[in-house]
């Protein structure tokens, strides 16, 4: 066998050409980082177009360049473009046909900068369209969970800790903190896309350029705040693409909460609501079964985005300044937490409008397990004036009195009260009920149909 064949069969047989295969499949990054292909082009006309103002290119070339990328984005939207991997990336393989249509004039749209720029600038532009994305997502999500928690301001739910009833809450309260939660989200996501809408263009391969060009010029033609100021810093950052993986770690996190809420509620041992059709499957032998698959899938979401964020910080933790090749693998972890974040997003806003509450089931289970033990210990103390920590052993003796009889609070006479404490009077059955709880708690972001009706309004004024 000769060295070139004993080589090829090292290789495999997807890999026959040998160590030049192995370097373009390795080398090229066309197959993913053409999703940036509107940018690439948009950077680049905001570039042919600042070097003509500044008379480093003339105006005839400038325009040749606009026209003839303008083509090339048609091409590619037409899906007639034919992507190759032997010129490695996007940027190269628009500037490739970019030649073929005008010419000469193709090889001066790279004065003045350099791939390395150019990447920063198109991979920033991507992560700042997924960023606005993500707060429209968030905003539909939002809106979808104001409109479950108007409708339900006074259903009866029971508030859990460790998965067991605690007290009782009512459903628009419960929906209002994912309200919360998801503006937490919203709120990360705007702070995060503010802070690095600032230009990389003009920073060249990593200590800018000779060219006089104007780098305010492009910023502004791109929608960017104001150019980068270190040039070594703006071809070496990675943090707009760490944030945006941060901030949708943070969300799919959020989102995986309430869809395993959703799971458990959806259940024939909950049977607290109801998941449309359209979110949920049968089973393939099981004829009974529905599925909530959807919900199923946006919690697993979240080990790819979160996987995602690792993955680059990992990358991005041993790299020296300015630009090391290690970078080409950003993106792909990035479009894929992109597009899974978005997905996850939209299919929980069309379960939480689509779901539908069990209201006789939500109620039936805060009425048990001792929900209003609470409210029991806060009118000893209240009425009786009894230390919280007597109060809450008096309270415990209750329930245990309930438990043995096989019944709830309210439903404990009141010589069965005064059994354990003589001082119980008749108007400890106002506060029992949980209606009663719900109404009582009255205190700022707490669970009363009041309070969160008023919650809702602020959010629906935009306050």
């Amino acid at each position: 066998m000769s060295d070139s064949s004993k080589s090829n069969a090292m290789w495999g047989g997807r890999f026959a050409a040998g160590p030049d295969a192995i370097m373009e499949a390795i080398n090229a990054s066309i197959d993913f980082d053409k999703r940036m292909a509107r940018q690439d082009i948009e950077g680049s006309r905001a570039h042919a177009a600042m070097l003509a103002e500044q008379g480093i290119i003339s105006s005839s070339d400038a325009d040749a360049i606009r026209e003839g990328l303008l083509t090339v984005l048609s091409e590619i939207e037409a899906g007639d473009f034919p992507f190759s991997r032997a010129l490695e990336d996007i940027h190269m393989n628009v500037e490739a046909r970019l030649k073929e249509l005008v010419g000469e004039p193709a090889g001066r749209l790279h004065t003045g900068r350099s791939r390395n720029d150019q990447v920063a600038t198109d991979f920033k532009l991507w992560t700042r369209d997924q960023y606005d994305a993500a707060l429209a997502g968030l905003d539909a999500l939002i809106a979808a969970l104001l409109d479950q928690a108007e409708a339900g301001a006074d259903w009866i739910m029971p508030g859990f800790t460790h998965l067991q009833t605690a007290q009782p809450v009512t459903w628009g309260h419960h929906m209002m903190a994912y309200v919360e939660m998801f503006a937490r989200d919203r709120s990360r996501f705007s702070d995060a896309r503010a802070r690095m809408n600032e230009s990389p263009l003009g920073a060249a391969a990593l200590a800018g350029t000779s060219f006089p060009i104007d780098r305010d010029m492009t910023a502004r033609a791109l929608g960017f705040d104001r150019p980068a100021a270190n040039s070594l810093d703006a071809v070496s950052d990675r943090d707009f693409a760490l944030e945006f993986l941060s901030c949708a770690s943070i969300c799919a996190t959020h989102l995986s909460r309430f869809a395993e809420e959703l799971v458990i509620w959806s259940s024939a041992q909950f049977r607290f609501v109801t998941l449309s059709d359209r979110f949920s499957t049968g089973s393939s032998i099981m004829p009974q079964k529905k599925n909530p698959d959807a919900a199923e899938l946006v919690r697993a979401k979240v080990g790819r985005i979160n996987g995602a964020l690792v993955g680059l910080l990992t990358v991005m933790k041993g790299l020296p300044l300015a630009y090391s090749k290690d970078m080409q693998e950003d993106k792909e972890q990035v479009f894929d937490a992109a597009d899974s974040l978005m997905l996850a997003l939209a299919a929980m806003t069309g379960m939480v409008g689509d779901m539908a509450a069990n209201t006789d089931a939500l109620r039936a289970a805060a009425s048990s397990g001792f929900s209003t033990a609470t409210d029991l210990a806060d009118w000893l103390v209240r009425e009786l004036g009894m230390p919280f920590r007597d109060a809450h052993h008096v309270t415990g003796a209750l329930v245990k009195l309930a438990e043995d009889k096989g019944c709830d609070l309210p439903d404990l006479t009141l010589a069965e009260m005064h059994s354990v404490h003589g001082a119980i009077t008749e108007a400890v059955f106002d506060v029992l009920g949980v209606d009663n709880s719900v109404a009582s708690r009255t205190s700022y972001g707490g669970t009363a149909p009041d309070q969160v009706r008023a919650q809702i309004a602020r959010w629906r004024s935009g306050a």
